[in-house]
């Protein structure tokens, strides 16, 4: 069976290697072209809770423990590195990452 690209707004479990361990990232990222590099970017879940503004809460079902995706653990990746499918987020959800985001990065 071949393996799927990852796409915007779906939930893979990552490997970000050893000391950052496997988890779910949801992908922000559209397609990258021939001649782009064969990077993903990606915003990580944590279930390790600061209470920052830079914690964005999205309750998904397909998640086995509660958390946030971290906007500070924004990173881009391969795509050898995604494991395999979990979900995906609505439309709405996404708003209130990419809305993060901006406000953290000044766009």
């Amino acid at each position: 069976m071949a393996k799927t690209e990852p796409i915007r707004n779906e939930v893979w479990l990552v490997d970000f290697g050893l000391a950052a361990k496997v988890r779910p990232a949801v992908v922000m990222s559209g397609d990258y072209g021939e001649t782009d590099r064969a990077l993903i970017a990606v915003v990580p879940h944590t279930t390790t809770l600061w209470g920052s503004k830079l914690e964005i809460i999205i309750k998904a079902s397909f998640l086995k423990k509660d958390g946030a995706f971290l906007l500070q653990g924004f990173a881009t990746v391969p795509p050898s590195y995604f494991v395999r499918k979990l979900g995906t987020l609505s439309d709405l959800e996404m708003d209130r990452i990419e809305q993060g985001l901006r406000e953290w990065l000044h766009l």
